[in-house]
């Protein structure tokens, strides 16, 4: 992998643009063993301050790659380095526009959203898996996820969970022998190439704004999470600064 990486917040970051991060995946050999990215934003930093055995996790993927203009826009205010920014939505959209007709995986993401994934990707073929609810207290369950993508020998399998639910089972995945393939932590972006959820405009998302879009449609399930539990980090990205 011929890129830098940037520590932030205790994270080794890879410092690479989308096309290099694109052209990584599609370049990489199908027989090597199974690898996963991440993507981390506020709540993944926040979260890791707070759960620190889930370092393991983040640490052993094949890219640490930053998903949050905001703390981008926080670092470089702060005069801190800083990686570039590669979103799991843009990665997810540009890989799906590049792929040939292949099989692909997705472990989560509702039917409804699966139906209006294959009609925007006809050349594609979705094996699709959707795991029962709580799945970190399910073991069957959290297995069967785990194998299905061992078993389905997909080139790339999106696992479109949340966190870090979709980190802890990439990580399953990737400790099994006989898994390949890459492993994509992305979250809700599937729903965007789907067109069944609206994704915020250019300008928000260049300027770090994406949070509020995503606030302002889903103020009951997101209010904690992006006015309570995340904040903390800008005092984490201050402290850091001080440090230096």
């Amino acid at each position: 992998m011929p890129s830098s990486t940037v520590n932030l917040l205790g994270i080794d970051f890879n410092n690479l643009n989308l096309t290099t991060i694109i052209d990584e995946l599609l370049s990489r050999p199908r027989s090597l063993r199974f690898a996963y990215i991440v993507t981390p934003n506020a709540d993944h930093l926040t979260r890791l301050k707070r759960q620190s055995k889930l370092r393991l996790v983040y640490d052993a993927a094949w890219l640490r790659l930053l998903d949050s203009k905001f703390i981008w826009h926080a670092a470089r205010l702060l005069r801190q380095p800083v990686p570039l920014v590669a979103t799991g939505a843009d990665i997810t959209t540009e890989l799906l526009s590049r792929l040939t007709a292949q099989t692909v995986a997705i472990i989560g993401m509702q039917p409804a959203v699966l139906t209006a994934l294959q009609q925007r990707y006809p050349h594609l073929t979705f094996a699709h898996h959707a795991p029962p609810q709580n799945l970190l207290n399910d073991q069957i369950g959290f297995r069967r996820a785990r194998d299905f993508a061992v078993s389905t020998n997909a080139r790339f399998t999106f696992i479109a969970l949340g966190s870090p639910l979709q980190e802890l089972l990439a990580y399953a995945i990737a400790c099994q022998p006989n898994a390949l393939g890459v492993g994509l932590c992305t979250g809700i972006a599937l729903e965007f190439c789907a067109g069944t959820t609206p994704r915020a405009p250019i300008w928000m998302r260049n300027s770090g704004l994406e949070w509020l879009h995503r606030l302002v449609r889903n103020p009951r399930r997101l209010a904690k999470r992006y006015l309570i539990d995340d904040p903390p980090i800008l005092l984490a990205l201050l402290k850091q600064t001080f440090r230096r």
